[in-house]
């Protein structure tokens, strides 16, 4: 049995939510979020919290309850406080700025790379080698910080490329002189 599932979800104030045929809408002051809830769920909203109900125990079913309990509760953070990831550039000659909506990026290849975010996301370079990634959906904001991680992954010899701001790489020993005598 979902225990996570059964727990109700409080509304904060200032958010609207809706139900219209199997899609939920969250509405707050960072914007709108949508999604289907799947059919084994149902859905009840109150003045002040949400609660979610499956038809039967199932496993497929005790699966899809929490895990679309914690989608709706994550919308709703998502519209009042949302999401942020940070990124940094390491390595010489690495280094990220903004130009208008599009950041470019020099990482070590022999052209600049150009990239667009979507809509939704809000993507500031602060300085040369850091950069921050911010909206109100939790999947899009990680799914753009993993596209521009996937440009230029960290290595593990020297820990060069772009990585997670509180991200650990393990490192590699590098090779070592052979003895001479052979």
């Amino acid at each position: 049995m979902s225990r996570l599932g059964n727990k109700p979800i409080e509304i904060v104030k200032d958010v609207k939510v809706q139900l219209q045929n199997n899609s939920i809408s969250v509405t707050g002051p960072k914007g709108q979020l949508v999604a289907n809830v799947s059919r084994y769920i149902t859905v009840e909203i109150s003045e002040k919290e949400i609660t979610l109900k499956r038809s039967n125990n199932e496993k497929f079913q005790r699966s899809v309850h929490g895990t679309t309990r914690a989608n709706i509760a994550n919308m709703i953070q998502g519209v009042t406080e949302g999401y942020s990831k940070k990124l940094e550039l390491v390595g010489v000659g690495y280094r990220a700025e903004m130009k208008g909506k599009v950041l470019q990026l020099q990482l070590g290849f022999s052209h600049p790379i150009v990239f667009k975010a979507p809509n939704e996301i809000v993507v500031v370079s602060p300085t040369q080698t850091n950069i921050t990634i911010s909206g109100a959906d939790k999947q899009l904001v990680g799914l753009v910080a993993a596209k521009i991680r996937s440009l230029r992954p960290p290595e593990p010899y020297k820990g060069k490329g772009v990585k997670y701001e509180n991200e650990i790489i393990r490192r590699k020993a590098g090779k070592t002189a052979a003895s001479a005598g052979k």
